[in-house]
């Protein structure tokens, strides 16, 4: 049995420079990073995010972590042409940045609502720019991982369509556990429900914890929340899963080191049950 590949999101250590987050990570038992399109800074025109990338690139071999994909912070929620071929183009720069890193999985998001798309074309939308992406992922050996995140995209009934539409295995989901169960609009059963469901379609993942207290969302360390996490392992074993298994702990106080070994040990064990 080959050992499981464990990693974090660069996200919620707000002391920690790129650097310190890395060197705090790899000491505490990670090998795997989510690094940000703005690590390199991908969208700063006064900036050359190759050379960034290949900066980058030195440091995490140095250290010995390495990136599970890249978060792409796209907004695939338009119909306009200019706006498909913008974002079309952007995700093709930044697949040439994440090659230069080590990855070829891109994190994406679905994109937001806005007046110009009304509800009932989203998932044309999306698939319409996944679509045009297509080719490019095909011949380059990129994959889009579609996060279950913000208004969109966190619903496994519409990601399921999302997916059946593009038809493409490099096409598939970030299965997020706690995204679904955040927003206070799906009772466990249905987060459970939507687990299994995706698994099949998972190319990615945040294991994720946290509670609903009075219809907010407070993150917690992995086994410390509401979710009964072995589900979602379950399902993504079952599916044949072999990507990273990525922590995103996002509790706001307390040091986040510690919750990071404590997410990674409470991982370990449900990985090893």
């Amino acid at each position: 049995m080959t050992e499981p590949k464990l990693g974090i999101i660069h996200y919620n250590f707000p002391d920690h420079s790129l650097s310190e987050f890395l060197r705090a990570i790899k000491q505490i038992g990670y090998d795997y990073a989510e690094i940000r399109c703005t690590d390199v800074r991908a969208d700063d025109t006064d900036a050359n995010p190759e050379e960034e990338a290949h900066k980058l690139r030195a440091e995490l071999d140095e250290v010995g972590i390495t990136p599970s994909s890249v978060s792409l912070a796209n907004d695939f929620v338009v119909l306009d042409e200019q706006a498909v071929s913008a974002q079309v183009e952007r995700t093709k720069r930044i697949a040439g940045l994440a090659k230069i890193l080590g990855t070829n999985v891109l994190r994406t998001e679905g994109g937001r609502p806005k007046p110009e798309v009304p509800e009932h074309k989203h998932v044309d939308a999306m698939a319409g720019c996944l679509k045009r992406l297509v080719p490019f992922c095909e011949d380059q050996d990129v994959f889009l991982a579609v996060d279950n995140h913000g208004k969109v995209t966190n619903d496994g009934e519409l990601q399921r369509r999302l997916f059946e539409a593009v038809g493409s295995k490099h096409v598939g989901a970030n299965l997020d556990t706690m995204n679904y169960r955040a927003t206070g609009k799906y009772d466990l059963e249905t987060v459970y429900r939507f687990h299994r469901m995706i698994a099949p379609y998972t190319l990615h993942t945040h294991f994720k914890d946290g509670v609903l207290e009075n219809d907010k969302y407070r993150g917690t360390e992995l086994g410390s929340g509401e979710l009964d996490l072995s589900i979602a392992v379950a399902a993504l074993k079952d599916a044949g899963y072999n990507g990273v298994w990525t922590v995103e702990y996002e509790k706001k106080d307390g040091d986040r080191e510690e919750g990071a070994r404590q997410s990674l040990a409470h991982l370990k064990a449900l990985l090893t049950a």
